[in-house]
């Protein structure tokens, strides 16, 4: 199957669909959005990665920033926090660089590394974009993190590629149908940017914006 890019979801709502898949919904399909501590910190540090002018070469390494990148296989698109290019002969051309190089998306992010696998997913979907684009295989990536200020090299296993496959499927099912799955409180929703938003006690059927509607009609 190949998406158009009118298709196309955003690569980074990997992260929201994997924590909740109604936030997701709120964010990417009812365009809620609201902010906290950590989704303005991690918003700096991601402004200070994210200069596309950025190209550094150190040791047979390139650095570039701010990569933009997309799969119509998958129908997503977003941006690779940085991208190194490795001097290799089992590598392949990349324009405006001489000699073969290899691909190797790395993801910053503001914390430390978490228990489910939201961050590798969305290194993922980097990596398969990459792939898709390079005609390449691209193996592994890095995931930083500012508080442990670390490297985590993340392999890029059959399994995850599988798993990847059904996220960015659900996802696009859930989008096609225009559907915000009903609420399922757990202690996440302590962290989440959206906790008042949400509204739990939603009915069933209602979106948010519906129910805003009604609350605002029935004031006036």
């Amino acid at each position: 199957m190949s998406y158009s890019e009118e298709e196309y979801l955003m690569l980074s709502g990997i992260q929201h669909f994997m924590f909740c898949r109604r936030q997701w919904a709120l964010i990417h399909i009812e365009q809620q959005w609201d902010e906290n501590y950590r989704t303005i910190d991690g918003k700096i540090m991601h402004n200070k990665v994210h200069d596309n002018s950025f190209r550094e070469t150190r040791k047979g390494v390139v650095t570039v920033r701010a990569l933009p990148v997309s799969s119509a296989a998958l129908g997503i698109s977003g941006e690779c926090d940085a991208v190194e290019f490795h001097k290799s002969e089992a590598g392949v051309w990349i324009p405006r660089l001489e000699g073969k190089y290899t691909a190797v998306p790395v993801e910053y992010k503001r914390g430390k590394p978490k228990e489910d696998l939201s961050d590798t997913m969305q290194l993922l979907l980097q990596a398969l974009c990459l792939e898709e684009m390079l005609s390449a295989s691209v193996p592994f990536g890095y995931l930083y993190y500012g508080e442990t200020r670390h490297r985590v090299k993340i392999e890029f296993t059959d399994a995850l590629r599988k798993t990847a496959q059904e996220m960015t499927e659900e996802m696009h099912d859930l989008f096609r149908r225009q559907h915000t799955p009903k609420a399922k409180r757990t202690k996440a929703c302590n962290a989440c940017s959206l906790k008042h938003i949400c509204l739990p006690a939603l009915p069933k059927k209602k979106t948010v914006q519906s129910y805003l509607r009604t609350m605002l009609d029935s004031e006036g």
